[in-house]
């Protein structure tokens, strides 16, 4: 008799191991969560060919792959702008050394936080509090800043927004996660409090330094209101103020009205800078986060303990 040969099993995925209740949540969730996606892949798409589309063929005929309808008027006239450089300098000066300072405090003011043994803990946990629902106001704030001499000066921009009570709280949390039995064990080996903390402490909060400092300098990047308020040299302004100058400069004036001609080519530049500008803003963004994306896994927290 010829020996049944049984066909092999089919191995069932994760999605089908599922109670059906547990199935129509993700099916939802997935929905939600590509509705997202499309939200903001479609805009991004959107600016990045209308950059390029003549505004009249836009604004008539809408976005169009008719590469005769394209220009790269506006990249010219923003590339070939040398303030552009300038600002782009600054703005990465600007970024780097307030995501700096803003990491070194944070991480140095949530390690005693963080301790359960810090007497006065509760204090300082108010007085922090109350700054993140009370603030002096712009005036004050340019007043002392004017009396620290700080007016038209690099801390004017990274000192005021060095030390964030929410990023505290974010550090403060992670280091409570991480095992008592780490720093047992360095105690143990003779490391001293100072030891323990930059030797082995921070190398493990890799993923929480990389999160705070995507976030500190994405908003030092996109920031350009505080540079507005206290610097008066143009050699000073970061990219943000420097692009949002040319916007305003290629707008009609009040005076231009009468001459029509000129009030439209103004208007059409105006609509390229649009888009060139934001794309121009948005790329060291883009380029610099994947970088930063392999750091957040907090996996590099798994064999910490052991060795």
């Amino acid at each position: 008799m010829e020996a049944t040969v049984e066909a092999p099993r089919k191995k069932k995925s994760e999605f089908a191991k599922q109670p059906t209740e547990d199935k129509i949540l993700l099916i939802i969730c997935f929905a939600i969560l590509g509705l997202f996606i499309v939200a903001i892949i479609l805009p991004m798409v959107y600016i990045i060919l209308a950059s390029f589309v003549d505004p009249i063929t836009l604004q008539n005929q809408g976005l169009t792959f008719d590469f005769s309808k394209w220009t790269l008027t506006a990249y010219q006239r923003v590339m070939g702008n040398a303030q552009i450089w300038i600002g782009f300098k600054n703005a990465l000066i600007y970024s780097v050394a307030s995501t700096a300072l803003s990491i070194v405090i944070t991480l140095l003011a949530a390690y005693p936080m963080s301790r359960p043994d810090f007497k006065g803990k509760g204090i300082y946990n108010v007085i922090f509090m109350i700054t993140m629902f009370f603030g002096g106001g712009l005036i004050p704030t340019y007043l002392l800043i004017s009396d620290l001499h700080m007016l038209d000066t690099i801390w004017a921009l990274i000192v005021p927004p060095a030390f964030s009570v929410w990023n505290m709280i974010v550090a403060r949390t992670y280091y409570q996660g991480i095992p008592r039995d780490l720093e047992e064990a360095a105690s143990i080996d003779g490391a001293t409090e100072m030891v323990y903390f930059f030797r082995i402490l921070i190398p493990v909060c890799t993923p929480i330094i990389a999160t705070i400092a995507m976030w500190c300098f994405v908003g030092m990047w996109n920031s350009y209101f505080d540079a507005m308020i206290y610097f008066k040299d143009a050699n000073k302004f970061p990219l943000q103020l420097v692009l949002r100058a040319i916007l305003i400069q290629s707008q009609p004036e009040s005076g231009m009205i009468a001459d029509m001609q000129s009030a439209a080519e103004r208007a059409r530049l105006a609509e390229l800078l649009k888009y060139s500008t934001i794309i121009i803003s948005s790329v060291p963004l883009l380029i610099m986060y994947p970088f930063f994306q392999k750091y957040f896994d907090s996996g590099i927290m798994a064999g910490a303990v052991k060795g």
